[in-house]
């Protein structure tokens, strides 16, 4: 409800006065308020359970629906931007009324502030922080718009509201670039944030009866799901009726070092002999003839 009061009167503010700096600002907020709305709607689909044509289900629908929003404030900065340049360099300087300015701004400001002592009472949770930081960003860019109405009322200048508009461009720029870039990442499948591979490889390597690691992938399927495959080359001695150091014991233990140092739940992991790892490195992609006598081990997740 007080998202929307601020976006009414932010529109309504930038119609009325040609307000460089109140669009900025209702440009981010209108991609807040988006933002917010994909992320419920995309909570609700990450419930839904995986099928056929979709195996893990629709928890990315999160990461696009950022994507998305952030490409539209990308463009909108930018069009802010070439906006604000172009009136720079206008032989007629704009005319914006500083007084009206000046409600709007104040109004855009309060509800910011209210918003903001809402999500600080709640439960400290990533979302709410993230969402807090969103908020903390719109009442900075009100508090630009105010600034560049005080100079209007006090000195007159007409640049006052183009400057404001370029300095919430230069506040939203690093924030887009970033989320961008994360979701990107996710969408890329990249490895998780703070996880090292090479330190994933050393504690599958440490677990006893793991001779070799290889083709190992880390990565997230969305940005809380990480997600983990690999090929474990086991020692020659290693059978299944060796208690202890049997194929399912090495991939029990292997699975536990995933999820206890890493917290990677969802893991996919193939054993190996040696002799099977080899044909893998080194022979050419088989024809399409299948041979009789290829060795085949069967996988196991």
């Amino acid at each position: 409800m007080i998202t929307a009061v601020v976006l009414v009167s932010g529109a309504i503010g930038a119609w009325v006065t040609g307000s460089l700096s109140l669009l900025a600002d209702l440009g981010h907020q209108v991609t807040d308020v988006a933002a917010l709305v994909t992320a419920v709607v995309a909570a609700r689909l990450a419930q839904r359970p995986p099928s056929a044509r979709r195996t893990f289900g629709l928890g990315r629908s999160e990461v696009l629906g950022a994507a998305v929003n952030a490409l539209a404030l990308l463009a909108v900065t930018v069009w802010v931007a070439v906006e604000a340049v172009e009136r720079l360099l206008a032989d007629t300087p704009p005319e914006v009324p500083g007084f009206a300015l000046l409600i709007f701004g104040a109004i855009g400001l309060v509800g910011n502030l209210v918003s903001l002592a809402v999500l600080s009472g709640g439960s400290g949770s990533l979302n709410v922080r993230g969402a807090a930081l969103h908020v903390l960003g719109d009442a900075l860019g009100s508090v630009a718009v105010m600034v560049a109405a005080a100079v209007l009322l006090l000195t007159g200048w007409p640049y006052a509201d183009v400057v404001a508009s370029l300095v919430i461009v230069a506040i939203l720029v690093p924030r887009t670039v970033a989320l961008l870039s994360t979701t990107a990442h996710v969408l890329l499948e990249g490895t998780p944030p703070g996880m090292d591979v090479e330190e994933v490889r050393a504690a599958l390597l440490a677990v006893p009866g793991v001779r070799e690691v290889h083709d190992l992938h880390v990565w997230v399927i969305s940005d809380r799901t990480p997600a983990a495959s690999a090929h474990l080359v086991v020692e020659d001695g290693t059978t299944p009726q060796c208690e202890g150091t049997g194929h399912s014991s090495v991939l029990d233990r292997a699975a536990a070092a995933l999820r206890e140092e890493f917290g990677l739940d969802h893991s996919t992991l193939q054993i190996e002999t040696p002799e099977h790892a080899d044909h893998e490195e080194h022979c050419p992609p088989p024809p399409v003839r299948v041979a009789v006598n290829d060795p085949v081990t069967p996988r196991q997740t």
